[in-house]
């Protein structure tokens, strides 16, 4: 047989995670390719890019959409397992699950109806056919949209990555980030500055040029819960007792509306990361994502072809 879309493996996926065992990506792979009965063929079938197995890639899909559905979850990293819903989904016993069929679930259906990029469309999925009909696009529209996708599903896993690491390698994430964007110097000197004094709300000092003509003062919490005003505005304090007018606040969570008003008002530049904002941010200056593949779109050079040019 040829090999599934990733919509077909929606409910194998679930059925195999319905006795409630947290997997491993790669057994999950290796278990559904021996039910759907891949051939030797199929397993070894690759992307056009070439970068890993068609298979792989789709069930790999089929985990995402699931997962923005709340019917699957990521209890470890690289690890999926069945959700409550998923498994009262079971008990439904449907026929077949497709996207329009999860298009119930509003978190689903926001996701995958998301706001307009820059390139005027909406986000894409992983194949050939989105869940509307988008018929009328181009084919630059339709690369345009399957990248902003990537990139907003790239995100979604960084983040959560990040949210799953130990305090002290958060620190290390918030220095590899400075580093990339061209604070602090060198790494030594930074390493002694961030996570360092823990006084009066400021967990680190960085340079905001490589001479050190200035400081930023830095806050990193790895929260769970918003943070709201009241902390935001213990920070601006602290700012105020080192003659400090700088400062960066760094959360994998967000801020709340009254927090972000309130730095807004005030005379100190403090710039708020949010969860989201730290995750482009570490996209844009390669922080712990590399390059998986490539592509060049070009067109006629006028110009060689005009000999008045």
């Amino acid at each position: 047989m040829a090999v599934p879309k990733y919509d077909w493996w929606y409910l194998p996926l679930l059925r195999l995670l319905g006795d409630g065992r947290a997997r491993r990506m790669s057994e999950v792979y290796d278990e559904l390719a021996k039910e759907a009965g891949l051939s030797e063929a199929d397993l070894g079938e690759m992307l056009p890019s070439g970068t890993g197995p068609t298979y792989r890639n789709r069930i790999g899909w089929a985990r995402t959409f699931l997962k923005k559905a709340g019917l699957v979850q990521s209890p470890k990293w690289g690890m999926v397992a069945i959700t409550e819903r998923g498994q009262s989904v079971l008990r439904e016993n449907p026929a077949g699950i497709n996207n329009a069929w999860l298009m119930r679930y509003p978190e689903f259906a926001e996701w995958a109806r998301p706001a307009k990029s820059a390139a005027g469309t909406a986000g894409p999925t992983p194949d050939d056919h989105d869940i509307d009909d988008r018929g009328d696009e181009t084919p630059r529209e339709t690369l345009e949209r399957m990248h902003a996708q990537l990139h907003r599903d790239l995100a979604d896993e960084l983040l959560e990555r990040v949210k799953q690491v130990p305090p002290v390698y958060f620190e290390k994430i918030v220095v590899d980030l400075m580093l990339a964007m061209g604070y602090g110097g060198s790494r030594a000197e930074v390493g002694h500055t961030v996570g360092q004094s823990g006084d009066g709300g400021i967990d680190g000092v960085i340079d905001e040029d490589q001479l050190g003509l200035d400081k930023i003062y830095l806050q990193a919490k790895r929260w769970k819960d918003n943070i709201g005003r009241p902390i935001v505005q213990a920070f601006s304090g602290s700012l105020e007792g080192e003659r400090a007018t700088k400062g960066v606040f760094i959360t994998t969570s967000a801020f709340t509306v009254e927090a972000r008003d309130y730095v807004g008002k005030i005379s100190k530049k403090i710039v708020l990361i949010d969860g989201r904002k730290l995750a482009e941010l570490m996209i844009r200056h390669d922080v712990g994502v590399s390059g998986e593949a490539t592509y060049v779109v070009k067109r006629i050079d006028g110009d060689y072809f005009d000999p008045d040019a």
